[in-house]
């Protein structure tokens, strides 16, 4: 379950599938969404007013987990929530803002304009 950290409409949602590599951790065989992967969710709690559909397939990008995510310069960071951003087919964020904390790896992951519209980038 992912909190959506944007004024989509969207509150909730279900990953169904991770897009494109994901890292497997722990000896597990499935892959696993980090910071900055792509992937498939089904909304589960949104607002009336919402522009999404809930009975379809969307895509967000991944910015904020509570498994923690080492740096190069040895240094840990990790969130209270798990967190996404609902994106378009471009890439592009569909909300006009975006709550809350995002981590800097979306930098390298070339998401500029999540990076533009966050509060705060940690």
């Amino acid at each position: 379950m992912l909190d959506i950290a944007d004024n989509s409409g969207v509150k909730s949602a279900l990953c169904i599938k991770v897009l494109g590599r994901g890292a497997a951790r722990k000896g597990q065989n499935r892959p696993v969404a980090g910071i900055g992967d792509v992937v498939c969710v089904a909304i589960k709690k949104s607002l009336p007013n919402c522009q999404l559909d809930d009975k379809k397939v969307h895509k967000c990008v991944i910015v904020r987990t509570k498994y923690p995510v080492k740096r190069s310069d040895g240094s840990y960071v990790r969130f209270d929530s798990n967190a996404a951003v609902m994106i378009d087919n471009e890439g592009n964020p569909i909300g006009t803002r975006i709550f809350g904390a995002v981590a800097r790896e979306l930098r390298e992951k070339n998401y500029m304009k999540i990076i533009s519209l966050a509060s705060e980038v940690v």
